[in-house]
């Protein structure tokens, strides 16, 4: 069996020993277990207790209560492949009783966690209990080349786990911060399958979100074996990134119900509880930013969010996430004085000063194997940069060096730099002012 190799500093969710340390109803139980035999065509309890993230001990227990109840029933064949085990089967009984339940809710296979042991659970592994260094966060910045005083501000609102705002103009970098941030977390923690709430299933773990850690073998030869060490309901996960930006809705922040297959699926903030949830590009999105704000009033002040299920039943959830909002416009624009106060750090991300500019330009060159040039350097620096009054952005070394490269392999000549490939990829740089007819 395969297991999950566990984080020095997470305590992992303990598999449960029985049906009552599952913590569902044993009808909910045993109805998840004849959906997933009836969906899938399984008949073995060691696979059965794969699909339902189980022990085998626990996965029997729920296999006799069902044939206590003449829902189920052995095969009377064993499985020559599969040491000798017993198979079982639905009856008629069962079958009526699984589209039964498949009619209330199509969910099948992994059991889900309850809320309560899920809230526990993220106690456990809080992005608030993460203390980040000054060297991790740097190296979570990787290539980025950051003013000191930036990085100052930055660690100590990474380690309180609190929200954050990034503002300053465009093209300086706060979205590579922001993931610059998620990768200085480093650990994982463990995302639950799905949880539960009074009977109703809502999926949390998505793969397009959640990274899985690499897996591990046992070594069939060991004298002791490592596997279910902690509980299969939960999949052993990198911190998750949630990125949204121009595209975010409120709606998106509310529960998803699938009215085909009557479950839920989480809205992105409880995907990414453990790790972080950036807003870039606030201003843009359809909604105001007054407004979207406003939503996160007390997720952001009490650490938890309230819910709402189809009937209208509101509950509470755990609000585990390091908020990074991110913005080219100025707060007082977009905010009022009570919005800003529930945002604990406000750090502006300017463009670099001129030493920073030619180190960047010096990375992505050597990078892109492009030669520097004196000469073309001066010029940018002594022609170009004046008419814009010395406003050096971070993503122009990139775009400079990518235009010129482009010119060098149209006109078929060795990569290289002089004032006029400059000239030629400044233009494209800047839209000039200008009326045009029509």
């Amino acid at each position: 069996m395969n297991v999950q190799v566990q984080p020095p500093g997470v305590q992992p969710p303990a598999p449960p020993k029985s049906m009552a340390e599952v913590g569902l109803t044993p009808v909910m139980m045993r109805d998840i277990l004849l959906k997933t035999m009836f969906r899938m065509n399984l008949d073995l309890v060691t696979v059965l207790s794969r699909v339902l993230c189980l022990p085998v001990v626990i996965t029997q227990e729920l296999v006799d209560l069902a044939r206590s109840q003449r829902l189920l029933e052995a095969t009377g064949t064993m499985h020559a492949t599969s040491g000798n085990e017993m198979g079982y089967q639905l009856t008629d009984a069962g079958k009526s009783r699984a589209l039964d339940a498949l009619s209330q809710s199509e969910y099948y296979g992994a059991m889900p966690v309850p809320l309560a042991m899920y809230g526990e659970q993220m106690k456990r592994q809080s992005v608030r209990n993460m203390k980040i260094t000054r060297t991790e966060l740097m190296r979570g910045m990787g290539h980025l080349i950051l003013p000191n005083d930036l990085i100052d501000n930055l660690g100590p609102a990474v380690t309180s786990g609190r929200s954050i705002l990034m503002y300053g103009p465009p093209g300086n970098g706060k979205s590579s911060i922001s993931n610059g941030i998620r990768a200085a977390l480093g650990d994982r923690i463990y995302i639950p399958r799905a949880i539960e709430y009074s009977g109703q299933v809502i999926t949390v773990y998505d793969p397009i979100v959640h990274a899985q850690a690499q897996e591990t073998l046992d070594d069939p030869s060991a004298l002791r074996r490592s596997a279910n060490r902690y509980d299969a309901r939960y999949v052993y996960c990198e911190r998750p990134s949630v990125v949204t930006g121009g595209e975010l809705t409120l709606d998106m922040l509310d529960l998803k119900y699938n009215p085909v297959a009557r479950t839920y699926q989480a809205p992105l903030q409880l995907k990414s509880s453990g790790g972080i949830f950036i807003v870039d590009d606030l201003g843009r999105q359809s909604e105001p930013p007054q407004k979207l704000v406003n939503r996160w009033i007390v997720p952001l002040e009490e650490n938890r969010d309230i819910l709402a299920l189809q009937s209208g039943e509101k509950f509470t959830v755990p609000f585990d996430t390091l908020v990074i909002f991110s913005t080219n416009f100025h707060p007082n624009e977009i905010f009022d004085g009570a919005a800003l106060r529930r945002i604990f750090f406000k750090i502006k991300v300017d463009g670099p000063n001129q030493d920073n500019f030619l180190k960047i330009f010096a990375m992505v060159a050597r990078k892109k194997k492009m030669p520097l040039d004196e000469a073309t350097l001066i010029h940018l620096l002594k022609t170009k940069y004046p008419t814009i009054n010395n406003n050096f952005a971070n993503y122009q070394p990139v775009f400079l060096i990518d235009q010129m490269i482009s010119i060098c392999e149209f006109e078929g000549i060795p990569y290289q730099m002089n004032p006029d490939l400059i000239d030629r990829a400044w233009s494209n740089m800047f839209v000039r002012d200008e009326t045009i007819a029509r």
